[in-house]
């Protein structure tokens, strides 16, 4: 018989109840920057816990709705006013 699988990724903090632990970590998961053991106790969690999957999906519609937004270049005008601006901060500070 094969152990079950823990259905939080890494160590909880002290006080931090599996969910808390797991809306912590979606970020991670949804950018693919866990490892396969994590990311499958992150599957295991989320296809328990309908609350942790529904905020998954919620963060996966931003992170798409985000990438879709952001497809469009700055014409070249406000690319290089903003430049400037930032040039002259960094050499303020």
């Amino acid at each position: 018989m094969t152990d079950p699988i823990t259905p939080i990724p890494h160590d909880r903090a002290e006080g931090e109840n599996e969910c808390e632990h797991a809306l912590v970590h979606l970020n991670e998961f949804l950018d693919s920057e866990m490892t396969p053991e994590d990311e499958q106790r992150m599957r295991a969690h989320v296809a328990h816990c309908s609350p942790c999957l529904a905020e998954l999906s919620i963060e996966e519609l931003v992170k798409q709705l985000v990438r879709r937004s952001c497809s469009e270049r700055a014409p070249d005008t406000l690319r290089v006013r903003i430049h400037a601006h930032l040039t002259v901060m960094s050499t303020a500070e």
